[in-house]
């Protein structure tokens, strides 16, 4: 063992020099990883932010679309709303005229009975007048056989009707 402790100058240093090489190696190998785990981590980092940022983006266009329907919706179900208002609006004008129609017509009835009341009434006023004005004529006449002089001048309302169909 007497060579080791000779060679031992020599072998340190080698050693000594194996070492650093080593411990270089191992400090090298150790940045490496490192630096090719944070690459990854950066890569998988990256990756993740643009699928979050994409998923995002996604996230916001649906929100946009459902935005978009769901105004669309409320103004369709406004506009059924007013459409609701104007069917009401129109149905109970129908009812206002079909009501009006039915009292014009209950009215129009009522007139036409009442127009036939009266026509009826007018032919038994001519009948009774006929006959009152023969019978007038006749005692004008048997007053005046009777008497021996003219029959007394009717009243001014009648006078018309007696006299002229006296003269006729």
């Amino acid at each position: 063992m007497e060579w080791l402790t000779s060679a031992a100058p020599v072998i340190a240093p080698a050693f000594g020099a194996l070492g650093v090489v080593t411990g270089a190696f191992f400090s090298y190998r150790q940045v490496k990883r490192r630096g090719d785990t944070d690459e990854r981590v950066a890569a998988l980092k990256a990756k993740a932010d643009a699928e979050a940022a994409e998923g995002q983006t996604y996230v916001e266009a649906m929100k946009t679309v459902t935005a978009g329907f769901s105004s669309l919706l409320d103004q369709q179900r406004g506009m059924l709303d007013q459409q609701r208002v104007l069917l009401d609006q129109e149905r109970t004008m129908h009812a206002q005229t079909v009501e009006r129609v039915n009292m014009l017509e209950t009215g129009q009835l009522e007139l036409t009975r009442e127009v036939r009341q009266l026509q009826e009434e007018q032919r038994k006023d001519r009948r009774w007048k006929a006959a009152a004005l023969d019978y007038i004529r006749d005692l004008r006449g048997l007053v005046s056989k009777a008497l021996g002089r003219p029959a007394p001048e009717p009243p001014e309302e009648i006078a018309d009707d007696v006299i002229g169909s006296d003269r006729s």
